[in-house]
């Protein structure tokens, strides 16, 4: 007779009453595009034609109307203006006021959390000064949703008690996109590595390279690229080479983007920029990763969704202010579920991985940019999470080990948690795992838009608790608080 497996012990859970929802009534000015410039140019026709006072008239009504709703309106519509004015017939100036009802007519608000705002990343917050004593201060990264199930990184804070109990700072009424840097700087040495990953490393590049310094800027890049081509190609476009085009599309696929420094964290949100990322940046899984040297650079793998494919991707930032957004590459980028460990382990980069879409690996890169080897450590192995299992975010350092929280999807595709413990000088060495979810979705837990699945992206240890954020299917954000040693010793 088969014996079934031991009753796992029990884990005392704190599910608390705290929920961030989503909030419609936060907006934010996003650029309104059309498919040819003949659209463009025939919209912009219309205003031109309208007399002064009109215009005057009809811009009031949008500053009336929108300019308690959205900082710095004026500024953000006379900048839609200038990047649209090469549609303008040559010839004549405008006055300021039809220049702002044109850019009027280019922009749209966008509630970027009206369908979901879950899969939620916490970490201790950079900032920790004004903190009472004993409680600390949390960052929380979240997927927004808004129309056209686009999916945006938002951020909020909120503050952990002495007794754990977690509190929302109250977010801002008001939304903004950052500045995209046009001219950030590239690594020629890593842009080269990545160009070469892509099979873009023939004569023509390395031309190309070659009329380029050690650091260069997207600008310097286009130029080289066009003095290349006139060599080759006279009168050919970057479009119209594989090579030339294949370089441009690296260097826009990784690109900085900047927030003002007086903008609140709550206002913050970050769109996608690339084609890789249309429909979508995913489930961002947040590392505060301490360096060499004792600095501290935080990382995020997400995932880029072009409503086709999935791609697991990066940022990086100092003070989530300032963020550099990059490709990874090699063989070992696929699929969903990157998670980078918080440090190196025997000199080496080490990131959790699911290829298959099935079974979590382990892989080690000397360059957080570059993933090629993996090593397959847990597979399925539960009814809970016989479809599928994947990480929950980075794996946590205990004195035990590296604690992972996971997902598992069983039957009637239901997503639980679960969580397993590895070595922490050989993260391949898996000591235990939980042979029952760690949690499971319960009561309104598994009502939204995808029912019944309970997910995170990361969670924060505080003292002997683990602080846990987590989606209710897919639509909403609660929060749970855990004994460690609880999970510890359920283990088998």
């Amino acid at each position: 007779m088969k014996r079934s497996s031991p009753r796992q012990k029990t884990i005392a859970i704190r599910r608390q009453e705290l929920r961030l929802s989503p909030d419609q009534s936060r907006v934010v000015l996003r650029p309104l595009g059309f498919a040819s410039g003949k659209e463009y140019a025939a919209i912009i026709g219309r205003v031109l034609a309208l007399a002064e006072p009109e215009v005057r008239r009809l811009l009031d009504e949008v500053i009336a109307d929108f300019s308690s709703r959205h900082r710095w309106l004026v500024k953000r519509l006379l900048t839609r203006f200038h990047y649209l004015e090469h549609h303008l017939p040559p010839g004549g100036d405008i006055s300021e006021a039809r220049k702002l009802l044109i850019g009027s007519y280019f922009m749209f608000e966008y509630a970027s959390e009206s369908a979901a705002l879950f899969n939620p990343s916490i970490i201790a917050h950079p900032d920790q000064s004004g903190v009472p004593r004993g409680s600390l201060r949390f960052l929380l990264s979240l997927r927004s949703t808004g129309e056209g199930h686009i999916s945006s990184i938002s951020f909020r804070s909120g503050v952990i008690s002495a007794d754990n109990a977690v509190t929302l700072d109250p977010p801002s009424r008001f939304l903004t996109e950052p500045e995209l840097i046009e001219n950030s700087t590239y690594h020629k040495a890593l842009f080269g590595r990545k160009a070469a990953e892509m099979g873009l490393a023939g004569e023509w590049a390395q031309r190309v390279m070659g009329r380029l310094g050690d650091f260069f800027t997207l600008s310097e890049l286009k130029y080289a690229l066009k003095e290349i081509l006139q060599e080759t190609a006279p009168g050919a476009k970057i479009g119209d080479d594989n090579t030339a085009k294949g370089l441009w599309l690296l260097a826009q696929s990784n690109y900085d983007i900047r927030f003002p420094p007086d903008q609140e964290l709550s206002e913050r949100i970050i769109f996608p920029v690339t084609p890789i990322q249309s429909n979508g940046l995913e489930d961002v899984r947040l590392t505060a990763h301490r360096d060499d040297n004792g600095k501290t650079i935080y990382y995020a793998t997400y995932t880029a969704y072009d409503g086709r494919s999935v791609l697991p991707q990066l940022f990086e930032t100092e003070d989530f202010r300032h963020f550099k957004f990059a490709t990874l590459n090699g063989p070992g980028v696929q699929n969903k579920g990157m998670a980078l460990f918080p440090r190196k382990i025997k000199g080496q980069f080490a990131m959790l991985s699911r290829q298959d879409g099935e079974n979590i690996f382990l892989m080690y890169s000397d360059n957080v940019h570059f993933w090629n080897q993996s090593k397959l450590i847990i597979s399925p192995a539960h009814p809970w999470e016989f479809v599928k299992l994947g990480n929950c975010g980075s794996p946590i350092e205990t004195k035990e080990g590296w604690l992972v929280l996971s997902h598992g999807v069983g039957p009637m595709r239901k997503y639980c948690l679960g969580a397993f413990l590895l070595d922490r000088n050989d993260p391949s060495k898996v000591l235990g795992r939980l042979s029952s979810p760690l949690m499971s979705p319960e009561g309104t837990e598994r009502e939204g838009y995808v029912p019944n699945v309970l997910y995170t992206c990361g969670a924060l240890l505080r003292g002997d608790q683990l602080i846990l954020p987590y989606g209710m299917s897919d639509r909403v954000t609660g929060f749970a608080v855990i004994p460690i040693n609880d999970i510890l010793s359920a283990m088998v």
